[in-house]
């Protein structure tokens, strides 16, 4: 096999885990709309109602209006992470040292 066929390879395989890897953190969602501000569009998907917030820069495309059927793209990002220590660490009593 020569380099450029062995490059050719390796670029497919590396650009199609990137993208993999892109779409592991999307989700979507489809429904019709409920209520509609400028920082939120709440969707009916089945039984459950689902409130996704947005600003100036989501991504519009056609005509938002209740009762319009939207599929909406979304992610979840974490805005703050608080470690606690673990509870039986913290009650346990430190080892004693042994007698002389």
């Amino acid at each position: 096999m020569n380099k450029c066929s062995l490059l050719a390879i390796v670029s497919a395989l590396t650009l199609g885990a990137s993208a993999f890897a892109a779409d592991a953190n999307s989700y979507q969602v489809t429904g019709p709309i409920l209520e509609l501000t400028d920082t939120k569009i709440v969707v009916q998907k089945g039984k459950d109602k689902w409130e996704l917030a947005r600003n100036a820069d989501t991504k519009v495309t056609g005509e938002l209006k209740v009762g319009a059927k939207v599929t909406i793209q979304y992610s979840m990002t974490a805005q703050s992470v608080e470690a606690k220590e673990d509870k039986a660490k913290a009650g346990a009593k430190p080892a004693e040292k042994p007698a002389k």
